[in-house]
């Protein structure tokens, strides 16, 4: 799937907070609709078999509540997209990444073939591990035993993460993974591509403080030949380069992937470098930008959305501005592009109790034109506006609201584009006061037990205050793109 993943360390956040973020995006020419659910252990499959892969898996496990963003149309899988469980352990699944024919000739992808089944994929791995684990590290580790035992049919970014820490986990082949804690006070870059860019095998196969991986992954790396890594300065034979040894350096990274990542670096790191210079390193169609680095300040929520709605802004890369040539305005794939699904922005919020201690932040549709919903996961059911998107376009929808006023605005984006700030930040800003209100009712409740009532009561009301903040800007947005059609007339009667 093409996405975008946008990952802060809680040394990185204002409130101290990991955050996870991914953009799930359909592929050019599609849209899935969205929605958001609760999925309650009685209601989570005992026996479950992947639409694509065609495989089979019991889970007799006893189940976590957790709260995901399926597709709504079921027809292709579950494609849970991104959740928080019962424990307030947080995935977003799945980056959908690179790799190089080396690899995949060592270890091809576990792809359905007539009556066998595939591995499991990007529409499997929610349903599967976010029920069954109570940490960060327990997500890597469970899903790297299916990985392992099962194997994948595609290559795949997926994040976990608890209170305290974010590990990022990279298939490479159909069989082997690798994953990195990221460290506390950096962010992570994600677009599509395989990123992490060092890796320490001691490490992942002593303690595992910030490395863990396939048992045979020094065995594989040997016998296929596939570490690249030049050692004459001394550097450690345990420490590798994983993207140079299972990741891709093409055309297609320099105009679809690695253009948005130096954007992110470039708008969360702004001295860093000399952006604009075209230096290696720090230019749009770089194979060697960081896989981390340190922001300038501390990230925030809205920062986090900000830069997964952005289409280069301030370069002649926006394909809104005037600056530029055409080819410039059209050369690379925005980070806010048309057929985004969702944004789940993860929220694990350590300095509060664990009854209220989780925040899934859930915008639709085409991000530049879009707000942010934040819901309380420890509940039993979502708020419908959030929920009840179908097939049926509807404005009882927030995924169907949100996509009619984007398709409704981009024609006319200088137009509209000060109302939809202005609708931004009157609504995140409500997000932010419905928030800091609920964690008030939640920490004077008697008992842990009425918390999720108060919460659920919390997330209907502040998605119904904001959809009635988006029907205003539909309106709004509609009586603008109605006024500037093609067959107007400046004489009317009277």
């Amino acid at each position: 799937m093409p996405c975008t993943t946008l990952l802060v360390g809680r040394r990185a956040s204002a409130d101290g907070s990991p955050l996870v973020a991914r953009t799930e995006d359909s592929s050019a020419g599609s849209f899935d609709p969205k929605r958001a659910v609760v999925v309650r252990p009685e209601d989570q499959p005992r026996t479950y078999t992947s639409v694509l892969g065609g495989r089979t898996i019991e889970l007799h496990e006893n189940p976590l509540r957790y709260t995901a963003i399926p597709n709504a149309l079921p027809d292709e899988g579950i494609w849970g997209c991104a959740g928080i469980n019962a424990a307030n352990v947080a995935m977003s699944a799945t980056e959908t990444i690179t790799s190089n024919t080396r690899v995949l000739g060592a270890d091809p992808l576990a792809e359905r073939d007539g009556e066998s089944p595939g591995g499991f994929g990007e529409e499997d791995f929610v349903t599967l591990v976010l029920p069954y684990i109570r940490s960060a590290r327990e997500g890597v580790e469970r899903l790297g035993a299916l990985l392992t035992e099962h194997g994948t049919y595609e290559m795949n970014g997926i994040a976990f993460s608890d209170a305290e820490d974010i590990w990022w986990l990279e298939t490479v082949g159909g069989h082997h993974w690798i994953a990195r804690r990221v460290p506390e006070d950096h962010y992570v870059t994600m677009p599509n591509q395989l990123g992490i860019d060092s890796f320490d095998l001691a490490d992942a196969e002593g303690p595992g403080r910030d490395h863990l991986a396939s048992p045979d992954l020094r065995a594989f790396l040997r016998e296929h030949h596939l570490d690249l890594t030049l050692r004459e300065d001394g550097r450690s034979a345990d420490v590798f380069n994983p993207r140079e040894a299972f990741g891709s350096h093409t055309e297609h990274d320099r105009l679809y992937n690695t253009p948005r990542a130096w954007y992110m670096q470039r708008a969360l790191s702004p001295h860093a470098e000399d952006w604009d210079a075209g230096r290696p390193g720090a230019s749009p169609d770089s194979d060697d930008l960081p896989w981390s680095r340190r922001p300038e300040r501390l990230l925030t929520i809205e920062d986090v959305k900000d830069v997964l709605s952005s289409h280069y802004q301030g370069t002649v890369f926006d394909p809104y501005s005037p600056r530029g040539t055409d080819a410039e305005r059209r050369a690379f794939r925005p980070i806010g592009i048309n057929r985004h699904n969702a944004l789940a922005i993860l929220q694990i919020r350590p300095s509060l109790p664990e009854s209220h201690r989780a925040v899934q932040w859930i915008a639709y549709a085409s991000l530049p034109f879009t707000t942010l919903i934040p819901m309380f996961t420890n509940v039993e059911e979502a708020p419908a506006y959030l929920a009840t998107t179908g097939e049926r376009v509807s404005t009882d929808s927030f995924y169907w609201t949100s996509r009619m006023i984007a398709a409704l605005a981009d024609p006319h984006f200088h137009q509209v584009i000060p109302l939809i700030e202005r609708y931004r930040q009157r609504t995140l800003a409500l997000g932010r006061s419905a928030v800091r209100t609920a964690d008030g009712e939640a920490a004077a409740a008697d008992t842990a037990g009425e918390v999720p009532a108060l919460l659920t009561t919390a997330n209907t009301r502040i998605a119904e205050r904001i959809r009635r903040e988006t029907e205003a800007l539909l309106g709004q947005v509609l009586f603008t793109a109605s006024d500037r059609m093609t067959n107007r007339f400046s004489r009317s009667d009277g």
